[in-house]
C-alpha cells in the first residue's frame, strides 16, 4: 500500500437530479466519523457502500439528508465584537505564519 499526500485525499460529493442517494467518497478523517455516527443512527438514510486499504469510506446517503453551506465573510463590526468576546472570556489569537516566497 503507499502512501498517499493530503492532494491525494480527496473528497468527492456526487449526485444527479434522477436519483434519491448522494454518494460521498472521502478520506477525511472528522467526516468519516460524522458519516460513520449517521449512519449508526440512521442505517436507513445513510449506509458504508465501501472502505479501502488506502482508508478512503464511500457512504450512500438520502439526498435530502446532505447540505452545502456557505459562509459569508465576516464584517469588520462582527470581527471586532469576536475579538472584543475572546478578550474578555481569556482566548488567545492564532495568527497564520505568513509563506516566505
Amino acid at each position: 500500500m503507499m502512501k498517499l499526500s493530503k492532494y491525494e485525499k480527496e473528497t468527492i460529493i456526487n449526485w444527479n437530479e434522477a436519483e434519491s442517494t448522494a454518494s460521498i467518497y472521502t478520506f477525511n478523517t472528522d467526516l468519516k466519523r460524522r458519516l460513520a455516527e449517521f449512519s449508526r443512527k440512521y442505517p436507513l438514510l445513510c449506509r458504508l457502500e465501501r472502505s479501502t486499504s488506502e482508508d478512503s469510506v464511500t457512504y450512500v446517503i438520502e439526498k435530502s439528508r446532505r447540505s452545502v453551506r456557505l459562509i459569508s465573510p465576516y464584517s469588520e463590526e462582527r470581527l471586532a465584537a469576536a475579538r472584543e468576546y475572546a478578550k474578555q472570556h481569556g482566548f488567545q489569537v492564532l495568527r497564520a505564519e505568513k509563506e516566505s516566497a
